[in-house]
């Protein structure tokens, strides 16, 4: 029997939605960052495919240095074109040759970079706007030897922590649905107008909530600034519905909060994301893998997307320490809030972290030791499970930003 360094601890601090200030932020899909992170992570599950196909088994590779260097546009009502193409630069590393055999990663890199652009950004021409350029080389032989061993379970490559926490407040849960309404297929199908550049920032002061966003207009669907202004007023509304589904608190929504109208300055865009014009993009700058900034909350700075999901613990640790947080949440009686963190040791199993640390706030402190147990065993069932998450990310079945 594997024994594990799991320690379940009662904390006391004021709640979340009980603090006086709550700040969270979203950067939506089609944001520098976030596609920054969207490209390394296809990337990454490009190549796992490819190695798999190949060679029957993932092999070492960490593509998680994708940088996005702003072009230049030029957006009036109604048009606007692309003056000079965003510049995406691929680079990490990653097994180039197997024995004799060279692996194409370059190619299948970029190509899985095209794709997941043509997809996440309907008015880009992934033949002209943009220009991609992979430098993906050899990993270093220490690294690889680790990722190599054969081992039941894989060993950690890297001394590093990964943390999470459930329940979602529900100023996290505003924001982040917020985002996923305004880039869903039925949103821009009735604006077309809205890119997919869009953050949302938001403050909840006691008792109101609000939400401070910013999208990138898309031109060619804008014949004047009166339309404009309607659009914006649209969807306005439709976002203060989708908030009278998750709170009762007062939100105030408010989009392109620079825009000038006397000066006839508004945010437009040619393409829907401020990529297009100077605005540049690199991995780990935005969310983290519950899709959220959160800054009332424990989060680690490990950019998750690109990472190997076989023994990279920057990915693995902080995916699973999320869905351990989760179950722990809905199953934990009398729980208010719960934290996980995750301590790897470079070269030791996956599945037993230096230090494994679940964090709950309760209702009651009675009801701590009924729970703790229970806690436990979540916890080691899901790292005796670890490769699991391996498998989900590898189907694209976990979001990494």
């Amino acid at each position: 029997m594997v024994r594990r360094n799991i320690v379940v601890e009662e904390v006391r601090r004021t709640p979340v939605e009980e603090q006086e200030i709550e700040i969270v932020e979203r950067k939506g899909l089609g944001h520098p960052d976030s596609l920054a992170d969207g490209i390394a992570d296809s990337v990454s599950r490009a190549l796992c495919r490819e190695y798999m196909e190949s060679f029957g088994k993932v092999l070492h590779h960490n593509t998680d240095q994708v940088e996005i260097v702003g072009g230049r546009a030029s957006p009036v009502f109604g048009g606007g074109r692309i003056l000079n193409p965003i510049y995406v630069l691929l680079s990490g590393r990653a097994t180039t040759t197997v024995g004799n055999e060279l692996v194409p990663v370059n190619k299948v890199a970029i190509h899985a970079a095209k794709e997941y652009l043509r997809k996440t950004l309907r008015n880009l021409d992934v033949d002209n706007d943009v220009v991609i350029d992979s430098r993906i080389g050899q990993g270093s032989a220490d690294l690889v030897d680790v990722f190599k061993r054969k081992l039941e379970i894989p060993l950690a490559n890297d001394t590093s922590f990964g943390v999470s926490f459930a329940p979602l407040s529900e100023t996290e849960k505003l924001v982040l649905e917020t985002e996923r309404l305004m880039n869903s297929e039925k949103f821009k199908k009735k604006f077309p107008e809205s890119g997919e550049d869009i953050k949302v920032m938001g403050l909840r002061e006691n008792n109101n909530i609000t939400l401070t966003i910013a999208n990138a207009m898309v031109s060619k669907y804008i014949p004047d600034l009166d339309h404009y202004r309607s659009v914006k007023e649209n969807m306005r509304e439709e976002i203060l519905k989708l908030a009278n589904k998750i709170t009762n608190r007062d939100v105030e929504v408010m989009i392109n909060t620079a825009d000038d109208y006397e000066r006839g300055s508004v945010y437009l865009t040619v393409i829907g994301t401020s990529a297009e014009m100077g605005d540049d993009g690199s991995v780990g700058r935005g969310n983290r893998v519950n899709g959220l900034i959160t800054t009332n909350r424990f989060m680690s700075m490990e950019a998750a997307a690109g990472k190997n999901p076989i023994n990279h613990v920057g990915k693995l640790y902080n995916h699973l320490s999320l869905e351990i947080a989760k179950d722990i949440a809905a199953v934990a009686e009398d729980v208010r809030e719960v934290y996980v963190k995750l301590l790897s040791q470079i070269g030791a199993p996956i599945d037993r972290p230096k230090a494994a640390n679940v964090q709950l706030l309760m209702n009651s402190s009675d009801s701590f030791k009924k729970v703790k147990q229970k806690c436990e065993s979540i916890v080691d069932i899901h790292l005796s499970e670890i490769t699991k998450i391996s498998e989900m990310v590898i189907n694209g079945e976990l979001q990494t930003f």
